[in-house]
């Protein structure tokens, strides 16, 4: 998982030797729905990598993105299939935290809960276009990454790691995260039963648990309030652009009012289309105070960012 443009595909590709897409590693979607490649290594092991388009995508909304996302983690763990890690892909050439990187990581965290943190690797991208003038800035950036806004994925047992665009460095990547995430079942029964039990608990995501096991729909999970709170803050700095565009078009002469129109016009397309998410998106009271009384509890906890985003 990751931002538009991180380098999702373009690290599954290096891991099973496929060709690079059209836009991978651009700033566009390359990936439109869920895709899972299997891998058959020698001595019978057997991985399947899933890749999954990013939030922010170029052809389609962040809902049904969180949507497509969420009902295909939901149909594996009814299916008893789990997961043995997650990898969160980040550009390390981005000289900032933009609105829409920070909206990614505060979903893919709302997604993940703080069990599953342990099996999540948050893998750095484009090393391989690094200058030898630019390794204290990038450096800089890493701290300030694993200092703050990685900071509390970290803390709850997630790890940073590098990736060199080589098939090598992929795999180096899975195999060091197969090799933690893998239990060790030592001891009697009881013991083995109980590290079995912890180790499947820290492989299932929060919106699994909260999907199946206290069976909340997908705008009553951690990821869908989030969801809903960005379009709250979207909708509102969308109103003050569609005032400031307002004013431009009184003050500005005849020849840029054509041009701020339209502008306008979009403005209000997009307000709209937010609204209507909104709208899909909300939870009506009695259905939030029967969760408040009577919800089901989950084993995972939401992990709380402290995000504050500019586009």
């Amino acid at each position: 998982m990751g931002p538009t443009g991180s380098g999702k595909s373009n690290f599954i590709n290096k891991l099973t030797d496929s060709e690079e897409e059209p836009g991978a590693d651009k700033l566009e979607s390359c990936t439109q729905g869920i895709r899972e490649f299997t891998v058959n290594l020698a001595a019978g092991k057997h991985y399947v990598f899933v890749d999954t388009p990013g939030f922010d995508d170029t052809y389609r909304s962040d809902r049904d993105i969180l949507r497509t996302i969420a009902e295909w983690l939901e149909k594996k763990y009814r299916g008893k299939v789990k997961l043995t890690g997650v990898i969160y892909t980040h550009r390390i050439s981005n000289n900032r935290m933009s609105g829409s990187v920070c909206k990614n990581l505060d979903l893919f965290s709302q997604l993940c809960g703080d069990k599953a943190a342990q099996c999540v690797r948050l893998v750095t991208t484009m090393w391989d276009n690094q200058k030898p003038e630019n390794t204290e800035i990038w450096q800089s950036r890493v701290s300030h990454l694993e200092g703050n806004f990685w900071k509390p994925l970290i803390s709850l047992g997630a790890r940073h790691e590098r990736f060199f665009n080589t098939q090598q460095s992929a795999w180096n990547i899975i195999n060091g995260l197969v090799q933690a995430r893998t239990p060790l079942v030592r001891g009697d029964s009881t013991d083995v039963t109980k590290e079995l039990f912890e180790a499947s608990a820290r492989n299932t995501l929060l919106i699994q648990e909260e999907m199946v096991d206290a069976e909340k729909k997908l705008n009553e999970t951690s990821a869908g309030r989030a969801l809903y709170s960005q379009f709250k803050k979207v909708l509102l700095e969308q109103k003050e652009t569609l005032k400031n565009l307002a004013d431009a078009v009184a003050e500005k002469d005849p020849s840029a009012r054509e041009q701020l129109r339209q502008e306008h016009k979009q403005a209000e397309a997009e307000m709209q289309k937010i609204i209507e998410d909104m709208e899909r998106m909300k939870i009506p009271l009695g259905r939030r105070i029967a969760l408040f009384f009577g919800g089901k509890k989950t084993h995972s906890r939401k992990i709380e960012l402290n995000l504050n985003w500019e586009d």
